[in-house]
This record gives structure tokens, C-alpha cells and sequence, in this order.
């Protein structure tokens, strides 16, 4: 039997989803034993010698996927790694087998100038009813990040389509920074489908505070506009709470009975405004409560964090204020399995009986 160690104390509304952590934490770390030819340098790179984290999650024929995001020069600062996603397989949710080279990567293509030098970053993804795979990322150049989509059917040979914002409002967007792409699911048979509503998927992304955003496709999204023509704030960061810096979206969103709830990453501040429940730019997970009616209506929100920074590998690494960053989310042999990155270093697991 499984031990668990328990974390960060929550209320006990019934719409909320409960995790512990095992004991197994971390379940991924950096290696420098891969090596990659890089198609844009043509050297030969490690590319998972400094960190493995913020990873997304998906279950195919009875065995977890998770793509990760890796990170190459360990002696480059925060944020200036170029960042490659690879894939690992899992048959009991825990222990994974890594592939030996990355399944999306800046290449030289018509894709470089969003993706290079800084990479590709942070992915989440979702099945389709017809069984394509659709992963949102961050693509990003050093300059402007973007979130960008791409498709497989394999889970290994993807189809970048870019910026998912480029066409929407006349290019408005296009180089707006935007990161965290998170489309709403529905558990259906055991399977987390994508949920189309009215003909339109729905996604909630954004960093310092969530936006929503509709397709048809998956693959190009408009975001949603205020009266005044601005970005629709639907979920904006608490002062004085573990999430007064920003609210940024984490795994796919769940449809439930309740509503939508969306599992998002709350940052502290640093300074006025911050709460002295956590540490100055501490990142937290929280969870948000969406009406199923109006996906924009806020109908509840957890007062208190439901997973924290408390593990030794969760508050050193690359980000040393601490970070649980949720990212993949995966119902699994009657389980949820939610997988986080721990201090922008490692892949942790949370799992709710």
C-alpha cells in the first residue's frame, strides 16, 4: 500500500478536488545522459541536463503520458534555457520511462521565430472525441511569449500550428504576451474529453489574471473582450492572499456537476499587498468555481491553497521561493493523478483516492 505524506489543510466543499502527496516525490528529475542533434545550432545538446518540469498529462490505452518540458544549459539564467517537451510513459501512474528525444522542439521551420531561442514551454493537453491529441503551449523567443497549439494522433509526431491568437480580432493579439492554455474537459466513460459548447471548445488561460477564450477547432482561439474592447478579466488575483501576484491557469478544466472547476497556480507577491500565509512569491495551487451557464460567472473560490511548497526539492532548484506549478491532470484506475513542477527543477505527483 501507498504512503502519503498530507499537505496544506482545505475546507470541505463538496465541489472540490482533495490530493496528498506520496511519498515517491519527485517523480522526474534532469538527466544528461540524453542527447539531441539540434536542428536550428546542428550541435549535439543535452537536452534534459538542467531541469524536467510543468508537465502535461494524458491517458492512452491504459497507460499515463507525460510531456515534459526540458530545459539544456544548466549554467544559463532563468529563462534564458531553450526549453524542448519530451515524453514519458507511465503504467501505474508514478514510475515513467522516458523516450530518448524530445517530440517538440524548435526546428527550422516557419515556427522559428516564436519558438527560438527560448524554446517551447509548459504544455497541456487534451483528447478530442475523434481521438487527435491537442497540446497548448508557450512558445518563446526571448522576446514575447505566445501560446501556441499543435496536434497529433500519436502523441509523438506533432503538427505545430502557431500563435493561437494570430488570426483573432485582425491579429490584435498576435504579440500580446500569452501563456497557459487550459480547455475545459469532460469525464466521459472513464475518459477526459475536450467539451464543446454551443460548437465552440472553451479555453481559460492567461498569467497575471484568467481570460476565456472559444474555437471551433482547438487549433485558433478568440479570446473574449470586455464592453470597452479589452481582454475579459473572468478570475483576477486576491490582495493580501496566497494568489495576490497573479491567477494563471493549470491543468484542462473539469465540467462537473457543479460547474467548471478550474485548478489554477496562485503567486504571492513580494512587498505590500502580499499575504503572510506563504512566502513572498511563493507559487500555490488553488481552485475556482465556474457556472456551467456562463463559463465567465466566478461562483466559488477556495480561501485556502490546496497544494503548497513544503518538500525540500519544492522550495530549492532553479526557483527557489518555492513552486508547485500544476500543470497535467489525469483520471487513472478510479484516481486522480495531477502532476506539478517543483521550483521550475523537478516533476512532482499528487494523487486523490
Amino acid at each position: 500500500m501507498t504512503s502519503f505524506v498530507h499537505f496544506c489543510a482545505v475546507g470541505q466543499d463538496t465541489w472540490m478536488l482533495g490530493f496528498e502527496k506520496p511519498v515517491q516525490n519527485p517523480i522526474m528529475q534532469a538527466d544528461s545522459s540524453f542527447t539531441f542533434k539540434c536542428p536550428i545550432t546542428n550541435k549535439l545538446v543535452r537536452w534534459q541536463k538542467a531541469d524536467v518540469f510543468n508537465p502535461g498529462a494524458i491517458v492512452r490505452n491504459d497507460t499515463v503520458f507525460l510531456l515534459f518540458r526540458a530545459e539544456d544549459n544548466p549554467n544559463a539564467i532563468l529563462g534564458g534555457r531553450t526549453s524542448r517537451i519530451g515524453l514519458a510513459y507511465s503504467i501505474n501512474g508514478i514510475d515513467f520511462v522516458k523516450g530518448p528525444e524530445p517530440v517538440l522542439f524548435p526546428d527550422q521551420d516557419e515556427f522559428r521565430k516564436w519558438d527560438f531561442p527560448g524554446g517551447v514551454e509548459d504544455p497541456r493537453i487534451v483528447e478530442l472525441e475523434d481521438g487527435t491529441y491537442m497540446m497548448l503551449y508557450t512558445s518563446w523567443n526571448q522576446d514575447v511569449a505566445r501560446l501556441s497549439s499543435a496536434t497529433s494522433r500519436d502523441l509523438i509526431n506533432w503538427k505545430k500550428h502557431g500563435p493561437v491568437f494570430r488570426e483573432a480580432h485582425k491579429g490584435r493579439f498576435l504579440n500580446t504576451w500569452s501563456k497557459s492554455g487550459s480547455v475545459v474537459t469532460e469525464l466521459k466513460n472513464g475518459r477526459l474529453l475536450a467539451k464543446k459548447f454551443n460548437g465552440n471548445y472553451l479555453m481559460y488561460w492567461g498569467e497575471l489574471f484568467v481570460n476565456l477564450a472559444i474555437s471551433p477547432d482547438g487549433i485558433s482561439w478568440i479570446p473574449l473582450l470586455d464592453e470597452k474592447g479589452d481582454l475579459l478579466k473572468v478570475f483576477q488575483p486576491t490582495l493580501n492572499d496566497f494568489d495576490s501576484h497573479l491567477t494563471e491557469p493549470g491543468p484542462p478544466a473539469l465540467y462537473t456537476e457543479d460547474g467548471i472547476l478550474l485548478l489554477y497556480n496562485g503567486k504571492n507577491l513580494n512587498g505590500e499587498g502580499a499575504s503572510d500565509k506563504v512566502p513572498e512569491g511563493t507559487y500555490c495551487g488553488g481552485q475556482v468555481l465556474f457556472n456551467k451557464e456562463n463559463p465567465t460567472q466566478v461562483l466559488a473560490r477556495l480561501e485556502e491553497p490546496f497544494i503548497c511548497p513544503d518538500l525540500p526539492h519544492e522550495i530549492t532548484g532553479q526557483y527557489q521561493a518555492g513552486t508547485t506549478f500544476i500543470q497535467g491532470l489525469v483520471y487513472f484506475k478510479d484516481k486522480w493523478y495531477l502532476y506539478y513542477g517543483t521550483a521550475d527543477s523537478m516533476v512532482g505527483l499528487a494523487i486523490k483516492e
